[in-house]
């Protein structure tokens, strides 16, 4: 593997992460979200630095100086990157690569360049009824020296800050967005049979739309009956409780991004598990949320509290995003 390149200078990221930039503040831990494009080149190096620390330090990662793609740097993909920002100690805690389906290049084969395009071949269904209102995520992280309780509430309310940031983009084009779709990763070091624990009961719980995505390189649980009879006539909440019970006995929690995803909304779509090949041979889950389907107190939580903002403050902060995607697309 590459070292990994030296921090960004402080004043550089701050420069880029600025009124015209602010999303929005988080709900919880006082931090800061913002939106930035492939021309936020300092806080994308930044980004890219911190990425393949965490993703390293996790079993992970590209083994490049900086996790940074095509998809990052280049303007005509459409991605762009939400950053969750402490203003105390002035740097990044983590963030999200996302990027507004509707804006889609599609190859030869009909198929969309997304950053998940070499795992899931997307049916046609999909592609008429799902993408043009479905917003990607993807690459989420937090910095490694904000996965420790010693960093307090900035570290409880990480990822919970970041959805703020994706309920704010989701409010901002609600005309467009009905959905986001995305990939939860399991790493090569969680043990076997949690993973595949945790596979039975996405696809009993969370399983009805499962072929609208085929996954490239599928990952099959071995022997699904073995699992599936801990939930068998329990419902998502009692078999929620058990699949927890499990996986603490084998000395592990439910991987947070995973954990997060299951309990935001009841009608979570789950595509099925498969190995990303381009980013250490991670196991990476397909889902899909609908916003207007979310748990009551999520919606209130994420969604409520920047609707509160006003519609006046909501329209001008559509304009100036817009105005930056007309700059650089």
């Amino acid at each position: 593997m590459k070292p990994i390149i030296a921090p960004v200078e402080r004043e550089a990221l701050l420069s880029e992460l600025n009124e015209k930039t602010l999303l929005r503040k988080t709900n919880r831990a006082g931090n800061e979200l913002y939106v930035v494009g492939p021309e936020s080149v300092n806080v994308l190096r930044e980004i890219g630095r911190l990425r393949e620390i965490a993703f390293r330090n996790d079993g992970g990662g590209t083994g490049m100086e900086l996790d940074i793609d095509m998809f990052d740097t280049n303007p005509a993909y459409g991605y762009k990157q939400l950053v969750l920002w402490d203003p105390d100690a002035q740097e990044i805690i983590g963030g999200y690569r996302f990027c507004l389906c509707d804006q889609a290049v599609f190859d030869r084969f009909g198929q969309p360049y997304l950053t998940s395009s070499h795992m899931f071949q997307f049916s046609k269904r999909f592609l008429r009824d799902y993408l043009p209102y479905t917003l990607e995520l993807g690459r989420s992280f937090v910095s490694v020296e904000y996965q420790s309780s010693k960093a307090g509430a900035k570290s409880l309310y990480a990822l919970d800050n970041l959805f703020d940031g994706i309920a704010a983009i989701g409010v901002l084009y609600n005309r467009r967005i009905k959905y986001f779709f995305g990939k939860a990763t399991i790493y090569r070091g969680y043990p076997t049979e949690a993973r595949e624990m945790i596979m039975v009961f996405l696809r009993k719980y969370f399983g009805k739309n499962s072929r609208l995505i085929r996954i490239r390189k599928e990952v099959k649980v071995e022997n699904p009956r073995r699992y599936s009879k801990l939930f068998r006539g329990l419902n998502f909440k009692e078999g929620y409780k058990v699949l927890k019970a499990e996986v603490t006995k084998m000395g592990v929690f439910i991987p947070p991004l995973v954990n997060t995803y299951m309990n935001l909304s009841p009608s979570m779509d789950y595509f099925g598990t498969g190995i990303n090949d381009e980013f250490g041979d991670v196991y990476d889950s397909g889902i899909m949320i609908n916003f207007e389907d979310l748990y009551p107190e999520k919606r209130e939580r994420h969604l409520e509290s920047f609707l509160s903002h006003g519609k006046l403050h909501l329209r001008k902060l559509l304009k100036r995003f817009q105005t930056l995607k007309e700059k650089h697309v």
